[in-house]
């Protein structure tokens, strides 16, 4: 696939000192915070850091734009005991990561449509490019709580868009997430995770094994620095990463209150394909994806359907049919002769006449026409079906 064998250019682009600034801030300010992006574009992040460093070191110091006292005074806490970022940078490449921030060649540029909820740098840990590998890639989410069927679909989809040259983006936890993960792995094929801590505290920690693989054969991605752990409001933030990123959103199984369902809303706000995986209507763990197929959302089933919404023109499903009889393709008027036989039993000419609603010379010579075709049989005066005008010419979801 395009990119798929691009190796990251960490430090490429932007400048060392506004580098090193992003990566404090990473450790300051959480992620997608409004106000800290007005702050770098007023002032830029290396003026940024060094007014938080000044009034870290005198609590006198004017404050900031745009912030409240207590979350002021937070953020200055958070400067005196943040390490420096040189450190930071030092533990993450000993994890083989890297940091990649706005300016850099491996940049993702859909990023940007965030506005001021865009990162302000993304630690990343594997050998390919991100900027390549988001061009073409797709999000598969759901229900970490989730059904046989929910991991079934979530791994079939990751097998199926992985085959057909497709990166798989989720968020690394248990579930639907992992399930399509493991999926895209199977396939032998590419995947991101977006995790919602460091790039070097595995969370969940039953998937320290997946997250390691998909190091070496994909790539992991956070927004906040080594070390940092996860938390509800960091689970919520990291699903607009993985919406923007992506060219589509698909959600596998979810309740109403499913994180998933917020990459998938976040997906809508920004222009992005919002897809959703049917389930049971009965089932309350598919009511989130019901909810969104019943607004804007578009109904999947499979890999080939997400490739057509999201892929270039042509890349088409095919065709979804039922099973083809062999009396499907007969000529009207004879299907209607045909029609008009009794379901057991025979039936002589007069009543097939009247049943397919034309004349005894025209009902008999079409009954000729259906025996050399071996739908009906003849019984002295009586006429009766074959097995063959019942049985399918092709399988159920079948194509001629």
């Amino acid at each position: 696939m395009t990119g798929a064998t691009g190796t990251g250019t960490a430090g490429a682009g932007a400048p060392d000192a506004v580098r090193l600034a992003r990566a404090r801030l990473t450790r300051i300010v959480e992620p997608g915070w409004e106000a800290a992006a007005r702050w770098l574009r007023e002032f830029g992040a290396v003026e940024t850091v060094r007014r938080i460093d000044a009034a870290a070191a005198d609590e006198e110091a004017e404050p900031l734009p745009g912030v409240r006292a207590e979350r002021w005074a937070g953020l200055l806490a958070r400067a005196r005991d943040a390490p420096p970022p040189e450190r930071d940078l030092a533990r993450a490449a000993e994890r083989g990561a890297r940091f990649v921030c706005p300016g850099d060649v491996e940049w993702p540029g859909q990023l940007d449509d965030l506005g001021d909820a865009r990162p302000l740098g993304l630690w990343v840990r594997g050998g390919p490019s991100l900027r390549m590998w988001a061009l073409r890639s797709v999000a598969v989410v759901g229900s970490r709580a989730c059904t046989d069927y929910g991991v079934r679909m979530g791994a079939s989809l990751g097998a199926g868009l992985a085959e057909r040259g497709w990166v798989v983006v989720s968020g690394g936890a248990y579930g639907v997430d992992a399930a399509a993960h493991r999926g895209a792995l199977g396939a032998t094929g590419a995947t991101i995770a977006v995790l919602a801590c460091g790039i070097d505290r595995i969370y969940p920690r039953g998937h320290t094994q997946l997250i390691d693989r998909i190091a070496e054969q994909g790539l992991v991605v956070a927004e906040l620095p080594p070390g940092e752990h996860p938390t509800p409001s960091r689970f919520i933030l990291r699903n607009r990463v993985i919406a923007a990123l992506t060219r589509g959103t698909v959600v596998v199984e979810a309740a109403y209150r499913s994180g998933a369902l917020g990459t998938a809303r976040w997906a809508q706000r920004l222009g992005r394909h919002a897809m959703g995986v049917p389930g049971p209507a009965t089932s309350t763990v598919s009511a989130g994806v019901h909810e969104l197929l019943r607004k804007e959302g578009v109904l999947v089933t499979d890999a080939a359907e997400v490739v057509e919404l999201v892929g270039e023109m042509g890349e088409l499903a095919p065709e979804r049919r039922g099973p083809v009889l062999a009396r499907d393709l007969l000529p009207p008027h004879a299907a209607r002769v045909l029609a008009a036989l009794p379901g057991r039993g025979a039936g002589t000419v007069a009543q097939i006449a009247r049943g397919a609603g034309t004349s005894e010379d025209d009902t008999i010579g079409r009954l000729y026409e259906l025996r050399s075709l071996g739908f009906v049989e003849r019984h002295g005066d009586g006429w009766q079906l074959t097995r063959q005008s019942v049985e399918p010419v092709f399988p159920e979801g079948g194509v001629p």
